[in-house]
């Protein structure tokens, strides 16, 4: 699994909660969404991630590898965790003809792996070689595959059957993951804690959301969106026209 793949998994569990005082049904009876046809299968799950998992399991363990785990040595295991992405990150970039990230990532791969001690070290970005992250779930958005409907994976969290195929596509990709299935968990492992450590700051904002069901779950769309157009959302005609009526008011001053 990916860093969208790790990210996205620990938002839902951090996420999953109940912060509204309505039931899990009245909530569900507020909107249709079409991109959400299992909307009540979803919200309990969502309770059950962030009321359950997240609360005796996950959020305490990240407290505790931020609170004990010397920061030096958390910068490299997340760094040797990245660098297990690169080849994974090199053909996706390749999938959707980006020759340049596909370069940037197998150079990235073969300096961090050797002069880098196993990845322990970021030496590339060191030269100005950043990372070029792409997951397959972009690959097969580049396609033109539509995400399919909004699920809540138990113990996952938010995700969509276009990005779980682009898991499992992306786990293949990985040297470790194939040789030897302990160092493939304890490298998902160490991106989950970083990835929900790195949440905490936001903890109060979203459960003091209306609905941060409905919140996640847009802004997990939009994230999705941004990844495979990289950056470049179209926007809607009547946007478009209020920027160049605003553009026009602007240019009288």
């Amino acid at each position: 699994m990916n860093k969208v793949g790790v990210l996205v998994l620990v938002s839902g569990l951090l996420l999953g909660g109940c912060a509204s005082q309505q039931t899990t049904a009245e909530r569900a009876q507020q909107y249709e969404d079409p991109k959400d046809p299992l909307e009540s299968f979803n919200r309990t799950m969502w309770d059950f991630n962030y009321d359950v998992l997240d609360e005796y399991i996950l959020r305490p363990t990240a407290v505790a590898y931020v609170d004990y785990m010397p920061q030096i040595a958390r910068t490299g295991l997340l760094n040797m965790a990245d660098n297990l992405e690169e080849p994974s990150n090199g053909l996706n970039n390749l999938l959707q003809g980006k020759l340049d990230g596909t370069f940037i990532s197998l150079g990235r791969f073969l300096l961090n792996s050797t002069v880098g001690l196993l990845g322990l070290i970021d030496v590339a970005s060191e030269i100005g070689l950043n990372r070029e992250e792409e997951e397959f779930g972009e690959v097969l958005g580049k396609w033109g595959l539509n995400t399919g409907p909004y699920l809540m994976v138990p113990a996952l969290g938010p995700s969509d059957p276009r990005s779980l195929v682009g898991d499992v596509v992306d786990s293949s990709y990985s040297p470790i993951d194939g040789l030897n299935f302990y160092l493939g968990f304890l490298r998902v492992g160490i991106k989950a804690l970083e990835s929900r450590a790195s949440l905490i700051q936001q903890e109060q904002q979203l459960n003091s959301s209306a609905d941060p069901y409905a919140f996640v779950k847009s802004a997990y769309f939009q994230n999705l969106e941004f990844k495979v157009t990289d950056g470049k959302v179209e926007k809607s005609e009547e946007e478009e026209a209020l920027e160049d009526d605003i553009d026009a008011f602007l240019d009288e001053f």
